[in-house]
């Protein structure tokens, strides 16, 4: 049998020393790499590179892309690490036209802000002044507007009190398809009623109603115009049943009364 070659520990020791070398040349090398990067994180951190250098807001449409970063309580001076997306949320919704806010940190500097504001329903009309109302049912301070608002209609006659309130209960269970439908709601009471309300349409018609069951009344009235003919514009009367008047037939009836 051939036996092996043998190795002597002196052959074997300068083998050993390499590797233990090379080992920690790693070992080394992996330290201060280490090192270095903690080294560029630190000064990353404290110079100006980690500041936020852009905050984008998007979904805004009545309130301003500056109140919605103020109220976020973040600026371009706020360090990108510092930035807590849940806490600057939370800020922001305690706007009350905010519905909904989402904060996001986009490295290396950016900040992304995203809300949903509450969809307006009226405006009320009092003395030059507009105040709206929002789908939540709160009534927001005057806003002044160089335009008549084309977003949502517009409520004319309104006393403040239990009246508004109520109307406005009524409106918010309506489809939105039907409430941007409404260009104008008066308030018209008589003695027989005083909560009667006069609206006039988007189309041209113009419907007589209350503001007692309003939405479970005014909700057939795509139903309703859709057996009318668009031509022929007229009083669509709610209020205890329902019957259609044009322009014509009412205008002949207050003559008909005038003669009499």
């Amino acid at each position: 049998m051939e036996k092996g070659k043998v190795v002597t520990l002196e052959d074997r020791v300068p083998k050993l020393k390499e590797q233990r070398k090379h080992k920690a040349n790693r070992r080394l090398i992996l330290y201060l790499s280490l090192f270095f990067i903690l080294l560029s994180l630190i000064i990353y951190s404290q110079s100006s590179l980690s500041k936020v250098s852009a905050i984008k807001v998007s979904g805004d449409r009545h309130l301003t892309e500056e109140e919605i970063v103020h109220l976020s309580g973040i600026s371009l001076k706020t360090s990108i690490w510092r930035v807590n997306e849940e806490e600057a949320s939370n800020q922001i919704l305690q706007h009350k036209e905010i519905k909904e806010a989402r904060v996001f940190r986009k490295l290396p500097n950016t900040v992304e802000i995203d809300i949903k504001e509450y969809n307006r329903i009226a405006y009320i009309y009092d003395e030059g002044n507009y105040f709206p109302v929002i789908e939540s049912g709160k009534i927001l301070a005057a806003i002044e507007l160089n335009s008549l608002p084309d977003d949502a209609p517009l409520m004319m006659n309104w006393n403040q009190g239990d009246s508004v309130e109520e109307f406005i209960g009524e409106l918010m269970k309506l489809p939105e398809s039907i409430i941007y439908a409404i260009s104008e709601i008066h308030h018209t009471p008589s003695e027989v009623d005083p909560y009667h309300i006069t609206l006039f349409m988007n189309d041209g018609f113009e419907v007589s109603a209350t503001v007692r069951d309003f939405s479970n009344k005014m909700s057939a009235y795509p139903s309703i115009v859709a057996q009318l003919d668009p031509n022929q514009k007229g009083v669509i009367n709610i209020e205890v049943g329902t019957f259609f008047k044009p322009y014509e037939t009412v205008g002949d009836e207050d003559q008909d009364e005038g003669e009499r």
